[in-house]
């Protein structure tokens, strides 16, 4: 999976952007006067100073005048059965975050930097011990009840309590919340290097305290749910649709960080078990709009006669972010790949060239880091600051990462991956592995098999070859494709052998690092350490990385847990694109601005001239 999302400063991004090569990775916007802070501000960046004035009307990527209205159709993969998706029971819908309001919102074109949203302004100690967000005057649940300082603090405290252990992990470092009044809430910090947390505080998605009373948070909620963001829920149909209404009334209509956004005036999602379903909902018009992640698909599927028409149209828009880390993730939970010479023969038996070529198009990038495409990845061999975090920890890591530049098996694409499969055997068999009867076997005789678990078909196509090539080492892998509520029951559990694995990052990464690498998430269900990585050594980089002072101390940092998560062959690396691939209905407006990510969907509008011709042009036959 996961339950994440993804994201490379390049030539030609706005100014901003350009200052952000070397932030002082802190500047909050104030500081607590009477603890010798500055006066309030509107705005919180890592960087030496955000990209917009105190008095900016709108994010530069949107049109400020976009019409409101229209129904667009999207599609999901999965199912949902619920609509609480801050627990690990039950399955909520991907964007049921668009009824919920935040402290900040993040301008798209700035790394690390959030303005004032639901906050009117953020005040910092200059001790760094607490931060008081101020709320705006008016702001408003769909019901009506004004939004508290008292929410805010319920919400903290439930979902540290009763939320996802990602909550946990990630506020791990704020002491306590306290409402100071009906509009200024403080957050009590633990003396800690840990600059970002203004800045994950005000993710936070603030839930309406009164709502919740007579229920129970820790359970699936199957009530429809009450928000204060921009959109509503206005009907669903469990596991098969759901339908957001656009808020007319919503308070938040004439900021700053909402002008020009949330246009549509309903928003259809309809779920699909399949993505080859969904993408033939989209050819009969069912759908209006779909990201394409299958190459095959985008290379030869994109004939059909509205393209050619020109009544839907396939774009690849350029995006500009870190791409992270996606790969076959092998759960160390299990006896089977504790040893790291086992984990580096699964790698030396993917051949991605020949998937590349004969798959994707020779469409994809090979990923080499786990902070792909960002300066925070690791190359060449450890040297200065990054050598000397590593230095202690010497007799801990393999000598050859001191002395080598980590790299990927490669092959000719032919096919024959004859020299890496034999890499692989001798690994295997220092391992204690022998084969025997072509069937490869521990000591005790226990064969060498374990399973690949999917909640896509369409993946499929990469595990099945894998699984052939593992064959020839006598290895029994199987693939197992599960719908996506097993899967994510599974992968809170961590019952599986190996599964596909994605873990995005920022152009800062921060505490999320604890829930991904630490060894206390590797023991709680349902975090995001999937791999179960409990190691000392990796425990303090990440400690590196989260109270890193300024971006010359974060650098080498995570140059040196990259090192050593890849020196450990954890998962076998994939692929990543530098781009969006979007596919839709000519029936949609949107700002002729270039943004950072590729894609903000949300300033997109319907364009009723376009939409009508198109919708016309449909119902008179495509053939």
């Amino acid at each position: 999976m996961q339950r994440r999302d993804f994201l490379v400063a390049l030539p030609g991004l706005p100014v901003a952007l350009a200052a952000a090569r070397k932030p002082r990775l802190w500047r909050v916007a104030d500081a607590v006067p009477d603890a010798g802070g500055e006066p309030p501000d509107y705005v919180v960046t890592l960087l030496e100073k955000p990209g917009l004035p105190r008095d900016f009307s709108h994010f530069p990527y949107v049109d400020p005048a976009a019409p409101k209205g229209g129904v667009v159709v999207l599609s999901a993969i999965g199912s949902f059965d619920n609509f609480n998706g801050f627990i690990v029971r039950g399955s909520a819908p991907d964007d049921i975050g668009r009824i919920y309001d935040t402290l900040l919102r993040a301008n798209i074109n700035e790394p690390s930097t959030a303005y004032g949203h639901l906050a009117e302004t953020i005040e910092l100690a200059r001790d760094h011990s607490r931060v008081v967000f101020t709320l705006r005057d008016g702001a408003y649940f769909h019901d009506g009840a004004p939004l508290t300082a008292n929410d805010v603090v319920w919400t903290f405290d439930t979902l540290r309590r009763d939320g996802r252990p990602f909550y946990r992990l990630y506020y791990g470092d704020v002491e306590r919340a306290e409402a100071l009044d009906a509009r200024r809430v403080v957050f009590h910090l633990k003396p800690t290097p840990d600059r970002e947390l203004p800045l994950i505080l005000g993710e936070m998605p603030v839930l309406p305290r009164h709502f919740w009373k007579d229920r129970d948070f820790s359970r699936p909620l199957t009530d429809m749910p009450l928000g204060s963001g921009p959109y509503r829920v206005e009907k669903a149909e469990f596991g098969r649709s759901i339908t957001y209404r656009r808020v007319h009334d919503y308070w938040a209509l004439d900021l700053p960080t909402v002008r020009g956004q949330f246009n549509f005036g309903r928003i259809q999602v309809e779920y699909f078990r399949d993505t080859t379903v969904a993408f033939e909902a989209f050819k009969a018009g069912q759908v209006e709009f779909r990201e394409e992640n299958v190459a095959k698909q985008w290379a030869t599927a994109y004939d059909f006669p509205a393209i050619q028409r020109g009544l839907a149209k396939k774009e690849n828009l350029p995006q500009h972010l870190p791409t992270g880390m996606q790969g076959f993730a092998m759960n160390t939970r299990r006896p089977l790949f504790q040893d790291r010479r086992v984990r580096q023969a699964m790698d030396l038996v993917f051949d991605f060239e020949w998937c590349n070529a004969n798959l994707f198009y020779n469409a994809y990038t090979r990923t080499h880091s786990y902070f792909s495409n960002s300066d925070m990845a690791s190359s060449g061999v450890p040297e200065g600051a990054e050598l000397a975090l590593l230095e202690p920890w010497r007799a801990h890591l393999p000598p050859a990462l001191f002395t080598e530049p980590f790299s990927l098996p490669v092959t000719d694409g032919s096919g024959n991956n004859r020299a890496n499969l034999k890499k692989a055997l001798g690994l295997l068999e220092q391992a204690g592995w022998r084969v025997k009867d072509r069937m490869l076997a521990n000591g005790e005789g226990q064969p060498f098999t374990f399973e690949i678990l999917l909640d896509e078909p369409a993946f499929e196509r990469v595990a099945l070859p894998y699984v052939q090539w593992l064959a020839k080492l006598g290895i029994t892998a199987t693939v197992r494709t599960v719908d996506p509520a097993q899967y994510q029951q599974l992968l809170n559990t961590f019952s599986f052998d190996m599964t596909v694995a994605v873990f995005p990052q920022s152009d800062y990464p921060g505490n999320e690092q604890v829930g991904y690498w630490s060894s206390g998430a590797a023991k709680q269900e349902g975090s995001d350490n999937l791999m179960g990585v409990a190691d000392p050594v990796v425990d303090a980089l990440v400690q590196n990385v989260v109270t890193a002072p300024d971006y010359d101390h974060l650098l080498p940092a995570a140059h040196a847990l990259d090192r050593v998560l890849l020196w450990n062959w954890y998962m076998v690396p994939h692929w990543y694109l530098q781009s969006v691939r979007v596919a839709y209905w000519r029936r949609f407006g949107r700002p002729d601005k270039p943004v950072r990510s590729g894609l903000a969907f949300d300033s997109w509008w319907v364009d009723e001239k376009l939409a009508e011709e198109t919708d016309n042009a449909r119902r008179a036959g495509l053939e």
